[in-house]
């Protein structure tokens, strides 16, 4: 694994379920991730994913490519457009730096509307070994 590498794109399509999933499982009650109704009244098009999801996902993303035995050290994201039912959201990494057997990682998660997340990930990878087809 090298600065430069690049991960490959994971797509996960934008359902209401996993919407309202996520929130549900996050614990994250508001409205305007499993209420159409009073989403559109404060403004939304519709029901939109909470950040704890995308967490979630950004986080599943990095331990897929890296392996069962790697470890997330730190995830910082920020939140652009939103997510929407019917969205397709396509992840993407670049690994920026490596540290022994620690991965710096830029993240971003599009879909039609823009970028929806974007940050970076530290993880510890045993051994320095990539899964997912990067050299190690």
């Amino acid at each position: 694994m090298k600065a430069g590498d690049e991960l490959a794109p994971l797509e996960i399509p934008i359902t209401r379920t996993l919407i309202v999933a996520g929130a549900v499982a996050s614990r994250d009650y508001q409205d305007v991730h499993h209420d159409v109704v009073l989403a559109r009244e404060k403004g939304s098009p519709d029901i939109f994913m909470n950040i704890l999801t995308t967490n979630g996902l950004v986080g599943r993303y990095i331990t897929d490519h890296f392996g069962p035995a790697s470890r997330l050290r730190s995830v910082r994201i920020r939140l652009g457009v939103p997510n929407y039912p019917g969205d397709l959201m396509t992840l993407t990494g670049t690994v920026t730096a490596v540290d022994g057997e620690v991965a710096e990682v830029r993240v971003v998660g599009a879909n039609r509307l823009g970028h929806h997340v974007t940050g970076t990930v530290r993880v510890a990878v045993p051994g320095g070994h990539v899964l997912g087809g990067a050299a190690s």
